[in-house]
């Protein structure tokens, strides 16, 4: 299973594909709106299915299908208090799924389901990673919306655990002064390398809390600067953790720009890396070869294409002109094939990746 997503839209990946696929999403608040109003929405959303599936499926498909669907709904939960609903079926298959952020309609058919959207839904939960730097010690926090809770690290957190390795030339004969700065440069690099291994498991923002002072020296050493979203000055040591989660609350409102940041110094890293592809024809390449470990795109970017002379390759079209090589949304093939593999995928607003083309790939190094 991918780590990166949650059981239930694993389910919806690994469900055969066999056509007709259909996915259903729906704005859906029952406590917010009248059970008409969203019944007749479920109808007409039922009845554009059924006119879809009968002008290009058999009889015996269709009505199949149908009945699946109109089981599905007529047994929703109008006593939810999510906001969406995504509703999944094939002859094969059926799921219904209840998300808690507002979606725009959208009714698709095709050979497997759409989850760009239940994808998209089950990433608004803010995670993010704290490291509290001292002149005494440092501590490391995952948080995110609900919790806030600290990481242990193999590496020692206290500064007292690296005196005895100052070399002994430099302890004789360094002003106390000087002997201070070494121990807490060498304390730092520590930590430094220590933010490896946890941002290559989390690969999330990170936020670094200290004073002026050790951050200087911090920022000066640091390999981990596309990962820091930002510095908060101040001295934090002896603060709770209610009080850090209070203290951060202002960085993190603005979260859609928090996340973003982080995302764009991944790719730049990337890139500098060679390790990005940009564009929908190289990332669907690279993402078919099983090497996508981030895949970043604008939320509502799509791109009908057609299979060129092998599977790696294909180009856009405006209009389908053979119904065997077509690819009604490649972008969204392209998400379920990162995920498919252990990769992840995060979205962007329109216009942030521009220059990427409006979507882009890290590929594993």
């Amino acid at each position: 299973m991918n780590t990166n997503i949650t059981p239930e839209i694993n389910e919806i990946l690994e469900a055969v594909h066999y056509r007709p696929a259909i996915s259903i999403i729906l704005p859906f608040e029952p406590k917010m709106g009248l059970k008409t109003a969203l019944a007749y929405a479920l109808k007409t959303a039922g009845d554009k299915v059924e006119h879809d599936l009968q002008e290009n499926y058999p009889a015996d498909i269709s009505v199949m299908v149908m009945q699946k669907l109109r089981k599905l709904i007529k047994g929703l939960n109008f006593n939810t208090y999510k906001k969406s609903i995504a509703i999944y079926v094939s002859p094969v298959f059926e799921k219904v799924l209840y998300l808690d952020i507002p979606i725009e309609e959208k009714i698709i058919i095709d050979e497997s389901f759409e989850i760009r959207d239940l994808v998209y839904s089950k990433k608004q939960l803010h995670k993010y990673l704290v490291l509290l730097l001292s002149g005494n010690e440092s501590r490391i926090y995952l948080g995110n919306t609900d919790s806030f809770v600290r990481i242990v690290s193999n590496t020692p957190e206290s500064v007292d655990a690296y005196v005895n390795e100052i070399p002994e030339r430099v302890a004789n004969f360094s002003a106390p002064a000087d002997r201070k700065q070494i121990i807490m440069e060498k304390f730092l690099r520590h930590m430094d390398n220590s933010l490896e291994i946890i941002l290559n498991a989390y690969n999330l923002p990170l936020f670094v809390l200290g004073t002026e002072k050790t951050l200087g020296y911090f920022k000066k050493l640091t390999k981990h600067s596309s990962a820091i979203i930002e510095y908060v000055h101040g001295n934090y040591e002896e603060d709770t953790v209610e009080e850090l989660k209070k203290l951060l609350q202002p960085h993190i409102t603005d979260w859609k720009k928090v996340n973003q940041k982080n995302l764009l110094n991944r790719l730049e890293e990337a890139a500098d890396k060679h390790k990005l592809a940009t564009g929908i024809r190289e990332v669907w390449r690279e993402a078919l070869n099983k090497k996508g470990r981030l895949l970043v795109v604008e939320k509502n970017y799509m791109c009908m294409a057609q299979h060129g002379g092998s599977e790696e390759v294909i180009y856009k079209v405006e209009e389908p002109f053979n119904k065997f090589s077509y690819i009604k949304d490649a972008v969204d093939d392209v998400i379920e094939k990162v995920l498919e593999n252990g990769g992840d995928v995060e979205f962007v607003d329109e216009g942030v990746l521009k220059e990427y083309h409006q979507i882009a790939l890290v590929q594993y190094y």
